[in-house]
């Protein structure tokens, strides 16, 4: 999944400025091709804010409004409450509900994002995509979504009641063979 915003100017072509072609750089993979694109664009969308916000001074607050920003950009239907296919699956007409950036695409997006932070001399410490607002945002993404396309979301059991369920079956298996 990747968030489809317009490239990066700056990334131009890959030959050198003297045209050598004898130098070939391993390709980048699609990851971290696509990391290095979410990365160009975070850091020309904080030099685009008025005034300009320099990666030392970057908060979660901002990282918030790049969120927030890209949703024009995107290609998922969210049906607001009003709506009359609200939390149908696969509604049967149009309807002018918003398009928004898929929770999923969001979520992949803010990993690369904070590796990219760190592989860039951030702090683990500071790294404002780590932040907790952050995964808090994204789980009210994915729950908003997941509402207004009608789709259940279950939170996943603590690992200790998945154990402790087991071990009622196998106590309760027991006593039924006995």
């Amino acid at each position: 999944m990747s968030i489809n915003i317009p490239k990066d100017p700056s990334e131009g072509s890959s030959r050198s400025a003297t045209g050598d072609q004898s130098h070939h750089p391993t390709p980048l993979s699609r990851y971290e091709s696509q990391k290095r694109r979410d990365w160009n664009t975070f850091g020309q969308y904080l030099k685009n804010q008025r005034p300009p916000v320099s990666l030392a001074q970057c908060h979660f607050n901002h990282v918030l409004e790049f969120l927030r920003y890209l949703d024009q950009f995107g290609k998922t239907k969210v049906h607001i409450l009003g709506c009359v296919f609200f939390g149908q699956p696969d509604p049967p007409a149009p309807c002018t509900c918003p398009l928004r950036q898929a929770w999923g695409s969001l979520d992949a997006l803010i990993g690369r994002l904070r590796a990219a932070y760190e592989e860039n001399g951030g702090s683990p410490e500071k790294n404002p995509f780590g932040n907790g607002a952050i995964r808090i945002y994204l789980r009210e993404v994915k729950e908003c979504q997941a509402k207004a396309r009608g789709i259940p979301y279950k939170k996943k059991k603590k690992r200790k009641n998945q154990i402790k369920a087991s071990e009622d079956q196998m106590k309760a298996s027991k006593l039924q063979a006995t």
